[in-house]
């Protein structure tokens, strides 16, 4: 084959035998014509199952390989399956953040109650068959006289089409159900509803449902991986002297204790406090961004409060403003 395997079958170049293994399960049962009816699936059933024919040859060793063969069973056939039906839903932050239950509204097929699901009822009737116009005989590439292959030499079709369905066998029914979300997902993450697709019949399994999880955008988050970043002012006094602050958060508000430090913009990040995990997947990160405010009007109390406050921070110049105390050493020393 001239395409990378381990491209074919979606894993590292140093995976294990175990990992190409589970690869191939998972790909094999995705793309297994007797699921698939893409019409891709056959070709793509052949990749996979060369592929991992190819990376075992070569990554095991000739023993493993022999007892690989051995014990690896041949693939289950899958009854046949009726269509999947694949929805976006849409829910907020919040609802993603703590799970919740959703009513969802979508159409899909049914079996038509006047035929049944065949297709067929009433009277039957006769029409001629377009290709030989009736006549059972056509030419072929050699102008020879041959029966019909569109209506087998017979020039009519009797047929009994449903007058409801027009033939199809199925009507389009509303359908309500209520899901629920788990916490902690992900935008473009699947929620699979099994059997909730298109119906099935006597031999025909009934499709899934999969409703693919949309985020909204929020007005105050911004949502990266896990992590949740927003940004807020704060006076400039808080910054100075190492306030603490109050943030939101998706769980209520947190309180925040600033180191003091220059009156500037900085980034304060509170580990584990953004979005929730899930499984694996640790929780995010809450990053808030801080914008400098600083006073714009002052009143005489507040005025009166400034002015003493540096008052204090002149009587330490040499500790509390090193490059003012400085300065005026140089040029105002009497």
């Amino acid at each position: 084959m001239r395409r990378d395997p381990h491209v074919v079958l979606e894993v590292a170049r140093d995976a294990s035998p175990a990992e190409i293994k589970r690869a191939y399960r998972r790909l094999a049962m995705r793309w297994h014509p007797d699921r698939n009816e893409h019409p891709e699936a056959t070709e793509r059933f052949k990749q996979i199952r060369a592929a991992y024919d190819k990376l075992t040859a070569v990554d095991l060793p000739e023993e493993a390989e022999t007892e690989e063969a051995a014990a690896e069973p041949a693939p289950e056939a899958t009854p046949a399956k009726a269509a999947d039906i694949r929805l976006n839903l849409e829910i907020t932050l919040e609802e993603a953040a703590a799970g919740c239950r959703k009513d969802i509204h979508y159409a899909r097929g049914k079996a038509c109650p006047t035929c049944d699901g065949s297709g067929e009822a009433g009277i039957s009737r006769t029409r001629f068959c377009a290709a030989c116009h009736g006549s059972g005989r056509v030419h072929d590439a050699k102008r020879t006289l041959i029966p019909c292959p569109e209506c087998g030499g017979r020039g009519v079709f009797s047929e009994r089409i449903c007058p409801d369905c027009h033939g199809s066998g199925r009507e389009v029914a509303d359908v309500s159900l209520e899901i629920s979300v788990p916490p902690g997902m992900l935008s473009g993450d699947d929620l699979r509803l099994s059997g909730q697709g298109e119906p099935g019949g006597d031999k025909l399994q009934a499709g899934d449902l999969y409703l693919t999880l949309i985020i909204a955008a929020h007005p105050l988050y911004d949502m990266r991986g896990r992590d949740l970043h927003f940004s807020m002012p704060v006076s400039a006094l808080s910054l100075l002297a190492g306030a603490e602050i109050r943030v939101p958060s998706l769980t209520g508000v947190l309180a925040c204790q600033l180191e003091p430090g220059a009156a500037e913009g900085r980034e304060v990040r509170l580990s584990g406090k953004g979005y929730p995990g899930r499984g694996r997947n640790p929780a995010g990160d809450l990053v808030i961004c801080l914008e400098v405010e600083f006073p714009r009007h002052l009143t005489a109390r507040q005025r009166k409060l400034l002015l003493q406050a540096d008052a204090a921070l002149q009587a330490d110049a040499e500790e509390a403003l090193p490059t003012l105390a400085a300065w005026r050493q140089a040029f105002l020393a009497e």
